[in-house]
Formats: structure tokens, sequence, C-alpha cells
């Protein structure tokens, strides 16, 4: 599910979250993990595979139950 970073900011200000949080929360979704993103090599290089979409990854990774709370 995607939201408009317009949208996030806004439910971070409905919430009455300071300016400081706010503020790094928006750099970091539009600019950091934003349009300029790049994929590089580094997973190429250091594990010899391709790189995994997180989703993916996610995914796989609750089907083996390792995020399950054991009672």
């Amino acid at each position: 599910m995607s939201v408009p970073i317009d949208d996030y900011t806004a439910m971070l200000m409905e919430y009455v979250l300071p300016q400081d949080f706010i503020w790094p929360s928006d750099h970091l979704f539009t600019e950091v993990l934003g349009s300029k993103a790049q994929l590089a090599d580094g997973v190429q290089r250091a594990l010899g595979r391709e790189p995994k979409d997180f989703a993916d990854y996610a995914r796989e990774a609750a089907a083996t139950g390792v995020w399950t709370p054991s009672v």
C-alpha cells in the first residue's frame, strides 16, 4: 500500500507530533528514499546474489513464522 507523502505528513501533524520529528520523516521519504534513490550492486558484491525486493523478503520471512510470538 502506498501513502502519498503529503497525506502522511498531514497525519503526523494531526497527531501533533513535533516539527523536529515531522521534518526528518518528510526529508527521508522525499529526498533520501524518493526519486533520487538508485539501485547499487552492493548486495550482489557482498552476498553473490541479486537483491530482493523488501516486500518479497517480508512475505517470505512472515511465512516461516519467525515473527510469530511464542507463548
